[in-house]
């Protein structure tokens, strides 16, 4: 089985941390408040517990989320199935059910085709485009293998 890490943007990744870090401080806040609360015997008590149990569950959740994005994010090849994860959620995919794979080198894209006209975009560093393509012939090399290229052909002029 072969497994390629999906590739997240500069900017995807510092939100991601951004997250992570915001869920640690409400958590922590939220501890904070529990710890020095003196009115929890007061006649308004149990607003404040449902507050904070749900402030302890909202952080905890969004903590486990966007650390799965972080480190549970990725393609694996193996056997007949195309695997996708992208943190909790995950797909599968018959290898036997793909009919082609495009990298569009204009917009540096690479996509795989499915028999029910369905597709799944594929985002990996951009050096390992032939590699993920290679392992996906090793499957099936019925698979029809298309690349889109940069540069225009002097026809491509002429169809404007």
């Amino acid at each position: 089985m072969k497994i390629f890490k999906f590739k997240f943007s500069k900017l995807t990744t510092a939100f991601i941390y951004a997250g992570i870090v915001l869920a640690v401080a409400a958590f922590g806040i939220t501890l904070y408040n529990v710890i020095k609360a003196d009115y929890i015997y007061t006649d308004k008590a149990i607003y404040s517990i449902i507050g904070y149990v749900a402030m302890f569950i909202v952080s905890v959740l969004l903590l486990v989320i966007l650390i799965s994005l972080l480190f549970s994010s990725y393609y694996s090849l193996g056997g007949d199935e195309l695997k996708t994860s992208f943190g909790i959620i995950k797909s599968k995919f018959r290898i036997s059910d793909i009919e082609k794979v495009i990298l569009d080198r204009s917009s540096d894209k690479l996509a795989v085709y499915f028999k029910d006209e369905s597709f799944v975009m594929i985002v990996v560093k951009p050096e390992w485009y032939e590699e993920f393509v290679n392992e996906l012939l090793k499957c099936n090399p019925k698979i029809e293998y298309i690349i889109n290229s940069v540069k225009n052909s002097p026809d491509d002029q002429l169809k404007k």
